[in-house]
């Protein structure tokens, strides 16, 4: 009787540790990971629905980001005798060619709740099954377990205070009632997060497993003028960001523990340069080198041994946020795509102006906030929470234009996209998504609020380094004799801006 073989497909969860679909992967005597680079997910694509667009799925930053964690993983599985085997091609056509090659019995898979990465599942099940291999699929990429959610995904609220109040309170409930559960109590499903899973024992790769193959370079995947452009890293960044699960888990280390930063999160999170004003584990997160379950029993570590206080809180409350995305699609699909939104707005009027929307993805909007945190992103891949908010904000609510396509430049650009994030975020600012309020933002004063030097604004915009900063954040209020004083033009040195910010506000 032939050993009991598997394929363990990574997808977004390039680890280790807590890697439920590897460890049941890893029940069978023989092993093969596999990872498949999608086509799909690279070069320029429809947007789709009514008034589609094209745009670039993947960019040259999350596409280096993406190959160096795989290479991370691959040698950490090399380090354990085993192997990782990557193909280009669709995961239907690869995975069923693979699992034919080794004989293999079943293949595990955490899954996912957005519309693409669900029907990649439901095509690799199919073809799977014309074999008659079965795919197991696993939950592994929330804080909160979707088994473990008080209540069912139907009845799942809206709004993130009311989630995140009822995640709360359950997990205060399963605390209490675990009180006296002594040493057969488990953390299976605790609202507040399961313990994390320990690395599994890895087999060493079969025999008849096919070659690994070699990975491909940037210029592969996106293309080579692309990837020449973003071949050095811009010192000006935050972080260089190197992918794997090596660099996140020496990012959690030097974030809360040798550098002690998490006891100040919550003062420091709304910074805009530097490496340590807020931990930055989204690239590694989102890619799935990190699990946020391990962030959190790091935080409960933290909270034991050194100081339990509103930052260390609000660095959880900021994984609920991603977990409450993750959710969101779970229960409302592809609804999150529309212009409309899941709100189903009808009354706002979306303009489409392909010259003012390749101002702001420049960073030439002549509104100095928006115009750094877009070319910070351009250059590095990287973008504040705060950035992310008032340039979204500045798009959607001053220009009107369509919300849509600044999600998708974003997922072209960002190194840490992850589509419930981005999308439902978007959503949120634009009024469409979940909230009922208005979240247009005021640029000016969220300038002068949180960068009230000006000195992020000449970080990414030299050419106003010789403002004094309410001229840098306001450079269309210099007169003439100002501007020839300090040597800025308007409309030469620096754009005009192309709104006027009191109108567009009324």
């Amino acid at each position: 009787m032939s050993e009991p073989t598997s394929l363990a497909w990574f997808r977004r969860d390039l680890r280790l540790h807590d890697n439920e679909a590897l460890a049941a992967a890893c029940d069978a005597d023989r092993v093969v990971p596999v990872y498949c680079l999608d086509p799909r997910e690279y070069g320029d694509r429809p947007f789709g629905g009514s008034d589609s667009f094209d745009f670039e799925k993947t960019g040259a930053h999350r596409a280096r980001f993406r190959l160096e964690s795989l290479s991370d993983l691959r040698s950490s599985l090399r380090d354990r005798g085993s192997d990782l085997v990557v193909r280009e091609g669709r995961p239907e056509s690869v995975l069923p060619e693979v699992a034919d090659a080794v004989d293999a019995d079943f293949v595990t898979v955490h899954t996912h709740p957005t519309p693409e990465e669900s029907s990649v599942e439901a095509a690799v099940e199919r073809a799977l099954g014309d074999g008659g291999v079965e795919l197991r699929r696993f939950w592994g990429h929330t804080l909160t377990h979707l088994d473990d959610l008080p209540m069912a995904l139907s009845e799942l609220p809206d709004t993130y205070t009311t989630f995140r109040k009822a995640v709360e309170s359950a997990a205060e409930d399963t605390d209490e009632s675990d009180g006296g559960a002594g040493d057969e109590s488990t953390d299976a499903g605790d609202p507040a997060g399961r313990d994390p899973l320990p690395e599994p024992t890895v087999p060493p790769l079969p025999g008849d497993a096919p070659a690994a193959g070699d990975l491909p370079a940037v210029s592969d995947l996106v293309g080579n003028s692309v990837a020449e452009s973003r071949s050095a890293p811009d010192e000006r960044g935050v972080l260089p960001f190197d992918g794997g699960e090596t660099a996140a888990l020496d990012r959690v280390e030097s974030y809360i523990w040798a550098g002690d930063h998490l006891r100040e999160y919550k003062e420091t999170r709304n910074g805009l340069l530097g490496a340590d004003y807020s931990s930055k584990l989204s690239p590694w997160l989102n890619e799935g080198c990190l699990s946020p379950r391990y962030v959190k029993a790091e935080v409960d570590r933290y909270e034991d041994r050194r100081v339990a206080n509103d930052s260390t809180y609000w660095l959880v409350f900021e994984l609920r946020w991603r977990d409450f995305f993750q959710f969101q699609f779970a229960k409302h699909g592809s609804d999150f795509f529309r212009r409309e939104g899941i709100r189903e707005r009808t009354d706002i009027d979306w303009r489409s102006d392909d010259a003012q929307f390749e101002r702001w993805a420049a960073g030439e909007t002549g509104v100095p906030f928006v115009d750094a945190n877009m070319r910070e992103l351009n250059a590095t891949g990287y973008m504040s929470n705060r950035g992310r908010q008032n340039a979204a904000s500045f798009l959607a609510n001053d220009l009107r234009l369509d919300w849509r396509r600044g999600a998708a430049y974003f997922e072209t650009r960002l190194v840490d996209y992850d589509p419930a994030s981005n999308y439902g975020n978007w959503a949120y600012i634009a009024g469409v998504g979940n909230d009922s309020r208005d979240r247009s933002f005021d640029v000016r004063w969220q300038a002068n609020r949180y960068d009230e030097d000006a000195e992020y604004v000449k970080t990414w915009l030299p050419e106003l380094d010789a403002l004094p900063a309410e001229y840098a954040h306001e450079p269309w209020e210099l007169s003439e004799d100002e501007q020839a004083t300090y040597g800025v033009e308007l409309g030469v040195d620096y754009p005009e801006p192309m709104v006027d910010l009191d109108d567009s506000s009324e």
